[in-house]
């Protein structure tokens, strides 16, 4: 039987992030997010459920870790 205290309130992590939350943790645009995201050959990790899109966050650091491997940083 289920009892009837309440939840604890405890926080939970976020897997990802919609593309306003993206475009802003990478210091871009969300027009140039789409771009990247379209761009199939970017890589990009993202999720689509219909017609919303998700990054996944893990995936993602790995993803811009490789980027700055790859091409070095903008320094």
């Amino acid at each position: 039987m289920l009892s009837d205290a309440p939840l604890l309130d405890v926080p939970i992590p976020s897997l990802a992030m919609r593309p306003k939350e993206t475009a802003k943790a990478l210091g871009i645009s969300a027009r140039k997010l789409w771009e990247i995201t379209a761009d199939r050959s970017s890589g990009i990790p993202h999720v689509r459920f219909g017609k919303a899109i998700v990054y996944p966050l893990r995936e993602l650091q790995d993803w811009l870790r490789d980027q700055i491997k790859k091409k070095g940083s903008s320094r």
